[in-house]
């Protein structure tokens, strides 16, 4: 399991590298900023710090501190630059996020290792590229298609898969496996429609 949070993100990076044929700008300074971003968030440790049972507190903790805010990090950031003319050539909001996301990752696999929790170390990763890939999806579909019902939907599905990312990971600690595995489900769509499409316009 340490292995697969090790493993996961950039062997799914080095995967949708290879069918959408390439990234776009700011691959080192995601790899850069990912880094610090992860050592910093080892030496201060969590911003929720007693998540508590099973309740809200638990699904905050859940979105702050382990699914969802590492991953609408960069995203946020990179859509900064992309609004202020901060991003010369190819835009790939994915790429991007999936680069931040490596050394968080690897550090959290070193980290979570001693658990030996297969929540923290195998669910986690897949909603991270769930989250990574998905919510770019959106992005993209709203400027290419920019209407304002489209960029409607395409802002309520990004403000709600991360929140459905925390509850597939509340769910799962709750122990309710199927409502976890139904979210889980649920989060990934939007990443398996993205990668299908990559693969057709091939």
């Amino acid at each position: 399991m340490v292995f697969f949070c090790l493993l996961w993100v950039p062997l799914f990076y080095l995967l949708r590298s290879s069918v959408s044929g390439g990234s776009g700008t700011g691959g080192v300074w995601a790899l850069l900023l990912g880094s610090v971003t992860a050592i910093v968030q080892f030496f201060l440790g969590d911003i929720i710090s007693s998540p508590g049972g099973f309740g809200f507190s638990r699904w905050l903790f859940g979105f702050v501190d382990i699914v969802s805010v590492p991953v609408l990090i960069p995203l946020v950031l990179y859509a900064f630059l992309f609004i202020f003319r901060g991003i010369s050539g190819d835009v790939d909001f994915a790429g991007f996020a999936l680069l931040w996301i490596i050394p968080v990752a690897a550090l959290r696999a070193l980290s979570w290792s001693s658990l030996h929790d297969p929540i923290l170390l195998v669910a986690v990763p897949l909603v991270w590229t769930a989250l990574a890939a998905g919510i770019p999806f959106f992005i993209n579909w709203m400027i290419g298609n920019f209407r304002w019902y489209s960029a409607a939907v395409s802002i309520l599905c990004m403000i709600l898969l991360p929140v459905a990312a925390a509850a597939a990971y509340w769910a799962f600690f709750s122990q309710q496996t199927v409502l976890g595995f139904l979210l889980l489900f649920v989060v990934n769509i939007p990443m398996g429609i993205s990668i299908t499409y990559d693969i057709i316009s091939v």
